[in-house]
């Protein structure tokens, strides 16, 4: 099937590979889970009940600042929250007063999949961005761990230890310089990073000009999400009860939640596992997937097969909270927050184009 398609556009020949198929039509399977477990629960909104303190349980609508204020201090980045409307000069004079240096990441306090995430220089590109995106927005400190893994952890309400589901380890686009092909050309050659060439014609054409020497190695994108051609690799086999103590540590302090993702960066994986230089840059409640599934040598049974393991889990804490009187989230309350979510994303994309 796949050498059948090898001679065909990117856009044709990323339908022989689920891990690129958009996010609707992936997603069906797992729509019918949660269905299939909201039926059991006798509500639809159970899962909201999971992590209390994040907005839906960490569906849509969260906020990435208010999050990562409940993760203890020494595991997270440095950073500056900005709430939109901020004028220029207040926005300089809070960066001047922060521990920040550039370069660092900019992102959208409510955002997913990577979206208007950016690394910014020096001033000049800080402020434009802010007159683009007229939004709330988080500076984090810019982490240089050369290792980016997510960790995906649930523990039982009063439990003392919890349990690793899955460990992704993310290999950032690159392509490998031969001195005569450029940039443009060596991606168009790979399907993963052909698929984010139109990206790269809008924001870095530059790059794309570029020749890279022979056995040069060139990393593309830096934002180690899968929609922008990362490569997740399953890392399950890794997994140990020296990694899970190091994070019941972490989730142990962060108060009403119990189920979610930590995406990260380290120096290693064994220095992750011995508890040490590494800093989360985000965390994901309900909607964090076990990134491992997007392996592509994983074939797509396992991975839904591993979405109904996962909606299992989210289910049974969804039982254990509602015995302790936790009740899931109101549909007035869920709506105003899809509601406001929906008008957010319009303005977002919107500012995008």
């Amino acid at each position: 099937m796949r050498g059948f398609f090898s001679p065909l556009p990117a856009s044709v020949r990323k339908w022989a590979h689920w891990e690129y198929w958009p996010a609707w039509l992936a997603n069906i399977p797992v729509v019918l889970f949660w269905l299939w477990f909201a039926l059991r629960a006798r509500k639809l909104l159970f899962f909201t009940a999971v992590n209390p303190a994040i907005e839906t349980g960490g569906v849509l609508g969260e906020s990435k600042y208010g999050i990562l204020k409940r993760i203890p201090a020494a595991y997270v980045p440095k950073m500056l929250f900005v709430k939109s409307g901020t004028k220029e000069v207040e926005l300089l004079r809070l960066f001047g007063e922060s521990p920040l240096q550039f370069p660092l990441m900019a992102k959208p306090d409510v955002g997913e999949r990577g979206l208007l995430v950016e690394k910014i220089k020096n001033e000049e590109q800080l402020l434009r961005y802010f007159r683009a995106h007229p939004i709330d927005v988080i500076l984090q400190e810019y982490i240089t761990y050369p290792e980016e893994v997510s960790v995906l952890y649930y523990r039982f309400p009063g439990a003392e230890r919890g349990k690793i589901t899955s460990l992704c380890l993310k290999k950032p686009l690159t392509v490998k310089g031969d001195g005569q092909r450029r940039v443009e050309e060596l991606m168009r050659a790979d399907l993963r990073a052909a698929l984010q060439l139109s990206r790269f014609r809008k924001e870095r054409p530059e790059l794309l000009a570029y020749r890279p020497a022979r056995g040069e190695q060139l990393v593309l994108e830096y934002v180690g999400n899968h929609c922008k051609g990362t490569t997740f690799l399953d890392g399950n086999a890794l997994i140990d009860e020296r990694l899970e103590r190091v994070f019941d540590e972490v989730a142990r302090q962060m108060r009403g939640i119990h189920y979610g993702r930590f995406d990260l960066k380290c120096n290693s994986l064994e220095d992750l596992k011995a508890g040490k230089n590494f800093a989360i840059l985000e965390f994901n409640g309900i909607a964090g997937e076990p990134a491992h599934v997007y392996d592509p040598h994983r074939p797509m049974w396992k991975a839904y097969r591993d979405f109904y393991r996962h909606w299992k889990v989210i289910y049974d804490l969804y039982k254990a909270q509602k015995r302790l009187g936790v009740s899931p989230a109101s549909w007035g309350e869920t709506w105003r927050t899809l509601r406001y979510y929906v008008r957010y994303m319009r303005l977002i994309k919107k500012d995008k184009r």
